[in-house]
């Protein structure tokens, strides 16, 4: 056996350590609930656009194709400027519609836990 004594550990502290503290809940201001409702609407009335735009640009396919004598052939590319349409949208939803559902549902949390404001 050795005649050294063991080390002194410092005496624990009272309160949580450094950097294990549970998160607090940041307070939802009112500005940051009408950017989420108006991204949602944003988001909302952008697919609604989209989707008006197919239904148009199928109708416009179909009489494209009806038409034997050739003289509604534009209708056929306006259906394909139509698509390049949706399709240049398609990010701009994906970009407006993703935080808008993230913000809506922390707005949401926030309200159900009681301390909306």
């Amino acid at each position: 056996m050795s005649d050294q004594r063991p080390a002194q550990r410092p005496a624990p502290r009272p309160g949580p350590r450094w950097g294990h503290t549970s998160p607090r809940r940041r307070e939802i201001s009112d500005g940051y609930r009408r950017r989420a409702t108006l991204l949602t609407q944003l988001a909302l009335t952008l697919g609604g656009v989209m989707a008006v735009a197919a239904v148009i640009s199928l109708v416009l396919v179909s009489q494209a194709d009806a038409d034997t004598d050739g003289g509604s052939g534009a209708y056929g590319y306006l259906a394909l400027f139509l698509w390049f349409g949706i399709l240049a949208a398609a990010p701009v939803l994906v970009a407006v519609a993703v935080p808008a559902a993230v913000m809506a549902r922390r707005v949401r949390l926030d309200e159900a836990a009681g301390t909306g404001g």
